[in-house]
C-alpha cells in the first residue's frame, strides 16, 4: 500500500513540476509585440498589415490597438462557422463596425469564401475531439494558413489573427503556427497576445459601445452543440459573474 501512495505521489509531483516547467518555458508574446511596435515608431514607418479577424467583437480592440501602427486589411476567413446564416451574419458585423469605427490609418475589410466543406475534410476523424484539443489545432492551422496565403498575394509587410484575444485560446500554439505560416508563405507574422494589457475587458467594452453581436460559441458546429449540452449550467454559474467574463470562447 505504502509503495503504491508513493508511485501516485512521484506521479503527482511529476506533473507539477511539468506544468511548472511549461509555464516557465512561455514566450511573452505581448512584450514581443510592443518591442515590434516601438522599433516601428522610432524608424516612421507605417507597414501594412492583414489581420485574420474571426468576429466583430474580438476585432474591436485589435483594430483599435494596431491602426495606430498600421494601414490594415481586416480579412475573414473562417469556414469553421456554422450555419452558414450566422457566417453571414458575423461578416455583415464586422464590416459595419470597421465603417463605424474612427481610426489613425486606414482599414479595409475582405472577407474570404465560406469554404466549409474544406473545414469538414480538414478535420475529419476528430469530430469527438475536446475543444482546445486537436480538431482546434487543425482549425488554427486551416484558417492561419489561408491569411499567411492571402498576405502574400497582398504584398502585406505582416499578417496576424484576433484568436489570441480569447482567453480560451492558445497563444502560444497560435503564434508557433502563425510563425511557420509566415515563413511558409514569405510573409512577417506579427506576435501578440491581445488579451494582455486588458485587451479582452476592452472588447467587451467597445462591443457594448457599439452595440455589437456577441455570439456565445466559437462559430464551428461542435461548439455549439457543447454549448447547448453546458447551457443550463452555464447560465446557473454565471449569474453570480461579471458580464465582461461570460463570453470568452470566441
Amino acid at each position: 500500500m505504502r509503495g503504491i501512495l508513493q508511485e501516485k505521489l512521484t506521479d503527482w509531483n511529476k506533473r507539477g513540476l511539468t506544468a511548472i516547467m511549461a509555464d516557465m518555458n512561455k514566450v511573452n508574446y505581448q512584450k514581443v509585440l510592443d518591442q515590434t511596435l516601438a522599433q516601428l515608431q522610432e524608424e516612421g514607418r507605417v507597414p501594412r498589415l492583414l489581420i485574420h479577424s474571426c468576429c466583430a467583437p474580438c476585432s474591436s480592440y485589435v483594430l483599435e490597438y494596431l491602426s495606430r501602427y498600421f494601414d490594415i486589411t481586416d480579412y475573414f476567413y473562417n469556414p469553421n462557422i456554422y450555419p452558414a446564416e450566422e457566417h453571414e451574419h458575423r461578416i455583415r458585423e464586422l464590416n459595419h463596425f470597421i465603417e463605424q469605427m474612427p481610426s489613425e490609418h486606414p482599414i479595409s475589410f475582405l472577407a474570404g469564401d465560406y469554404e466549409d466543406e474544406k473545414y469538414y475534410e480538414a478535420v475529419r476523424g476528430l469530430e469527438h475531439e475536446p475543444e482546445r484539443g486537436k480538431r482546434c489545432e487543425v482549425c488554427f492551422r486551416l484558417r492561419l494558413e489561408e491569411a499567411a496565403r492571402k498576405a502574400g498575394e497582398l504584398r502585406m509587410d505582416y499578417f496576424t489573427t484576433t484568436l489570441s484575444i480569447s482567453p480560451m485560446k492558445d497563444e502560444q500554439l497560435l503564434n508557433e503556427i502563425g510563425a511557420e505560416m509566415g515563413e511558409k508563405y514569405g510573409v512577417s507574422y506579427l506576435y501578440s497576445d491581445f488579451k494582455k494589457k486588458g485587451g479582452y475587458l476592452r472588447s467587451t467594452q467597445l462591443s457594448r459601445e457599439y452595440g455589437l453581436y456577441r455570439q456565445d460559441y466559437c462559430g464551428c458546429v461542435f461548439s455549439m452543440r457543447e454549448r447547448e449540452e453546458l447551457r443550463p449550467q452555464k447560465q446557473t454559474s454565471e449569474e453570480s459573474l461579471p458580464e465582461e467574463l461570460c463570453l470568452s470562447r470566441v
